[in-house]
């Protein structure tokens, strides 16, 4: 209708004043959109948002996106920094929507009256930073998530996370320093095997490819810069269960945990900190009260991740203050909230149960409304079932469709599946333990 009113005035005398009427109307409809973040979850948002129906605006204090994966190689001198961040501006220039960046920090959000507060953190010469207001029709919540550090005594002062390039090129220069310090003529054996004892704790991605990569570093790179010291390096990895990588393929965990066995670097399993000094780090084995320590020359802390502030703050408005993560719903809505997403490693899918929703199930299958259903009704819906329900698809791995008419044609006798009629009783017991194949979902973008 919009285009027949903007085609019926620009025959007028006014074709043009009706034109920009009709912008402007236009205009005046957007939707605004709200993001929260500059990461791989914002960033993945963005780039399949291609309607220009919407108004959008990007709020994160960092004003690039970061490559994270290759932050390790950052940390030994591989990867230079300047190679793995792509400012936010060109991002958002390229696209052929009306996009904004403003570099803040939300503080706190009102989904009462779909405002956002925020605080500036570009450096000004006043010492009250500025804070604005900005309203929003939707908000997509992709602020990512902080280091988990459990409380544990000593880590915030003691050690180095990895989850910004700052935070890369300070073990970077922390690296370096240790080995120009060990270099020193003045020092013992034991003060080289402490400053150059370097200990990670978390066998996740992150800890895990920190140790390859220092070791790579160690073996061609030290050997020709500090030769005299290279006999002194110690790397060492802290896991508390009980294989490192443990959230992959254990053919991956198993080859990772040979690796390193082969190259000396010493794995720990089973082994968790209670307490991090400025010299030793103190740990306790799975399954005792006896507490050990070993002096250290760096810690890196990588045991996972855990809701930022903000997150934190949004969870107890929404109810859900004693969950980990922002719960959404298979469509990434933050349950609860109608116009708010929550996508990335701040938020999990809370995935429904199948048999919350048996009775739908069967009735959406049941064509014919028989009030029974057989195994050709139930294979055609089959596909929908496992897009809706992720864990029905896991569950029929390992018990195909057929198979679930197994116990009806055993009572039955003789009739072959195909004509094997299920009731609702009997649909439920075939598919009673369908959502013990359900597990949480990870906080992934």
């Amino acid at each position: 209708s919009g285009s027949l009113i903007a085609y019926s005035e620009a025959n007028t005398n006014n074709g043009n004043r009706g034109r920009v009427a009709h912008a402007d109307a236009v205009a005046s409809k957007k939707k605004k959109v709200v993001v929260l973040g500059t990461g791989w979850a914002a960033m993945s948002f963005l780039k399949n948002l291609n309607n220009s129906i919407y108004e959008v605006e990007v709020v994160s204090p960092r004003n690039f996106f970061l490559f994270t994966p290759l932050l390790p190689s950052v940390t030994c001198g591989k990867v230079e920094a300047r190679s793995i961040v792509e400012p936010i501006r060109n991002i958002i220039r390229k696209k052929n929507i009306d996009v904004s960046y403003r570099e803040a920090e939300c503080t706190k959000i009102d989904p009462a009256n779909n405002k956002i507060y925020c605080r500036a953190t570009a450096n000004t010469n006043s010492k009250r930073r500025e804070e604005f207001a900005i309203d929003y029709d939707y908000l997509i919540i992709a602020v990512g998530a902080q280091v988990n550090t459990f409380n544990t005594p000593g880590v915030e002062g003691n050690c180095h996370f990895l989850k910004e390039v700052d935070d890369a090129q300070k073990i970077r220069r922390n690296v370096i320093d240790a080995f120009e310090k060990a270099s020193l003529p003045n020092l013992t054996e034991e003060e080289r095997k402490k400053i150059l004892h370097f200990v990670v704790v978390g066998g996740g991605p992150t800890g895990v490819e920190f140790a390859a990569e220092l070791h790579d570093f160690v073996n061609e790179d030290v050997v020709k810069l500090y030769p005299m010291v290279q006999n002194f390096v110690k790397i060492t990895v802290l896991e508390a269960t009980d294989h490192i990588l443990n959230m992959f393929d254990k053919r991956i965990t198993k080859f990772a945990e040979h690796k390193f066995g082969r190259d000396n670097i010493e794995v720990k399993l089973g082994s968790m900190v209670t307490k991090v000094t400025e010299n030793e780090i103190c740990t306790k084995a799975k399954g005792s009260d006896k507490t050990t320590s070993m002096p250290y020359g760096m810690v890196l802390w990588s045991t996972g991740i855990g809701p930022r502030p903000i997150v934190k703050d949004f969870m107890k408005q929404t109810g859900q203050g004693n969950r980990r993560a922002l719960a959404t719903d298979e469509w990434l809505r933050v349950e609860g909230v109608g116009n708010v997403y929550a996508l990335g490693d701040c938020a999990t899918i809370n995935q429904r149960k199948v048999m919350e929703d048996i009775t739908e199930i069967f009735k959406k299958a049941d064509a014919d409304n028989s009030g029974t259903l057989t195994l050709k009704e139930f294979q055609d819906i089959s596909n929908d079932i496992c897009e809706r329900y992720p864990q029905m698809q896991l569950y029929l791995k390992s018990k195909p469709v057929r198979n679930i008419f197994d116990r009806p044609s055993q009572v039955k006798g003789k009739a072959s599946k195909e004509s094997i009629e299920l009731s609702i009783e009997e649909f439920k017991s075939a598919l009673s333990e369908v959502d013990t194949q359900l597990k949480n979902l990870p906080a992934t973008a």
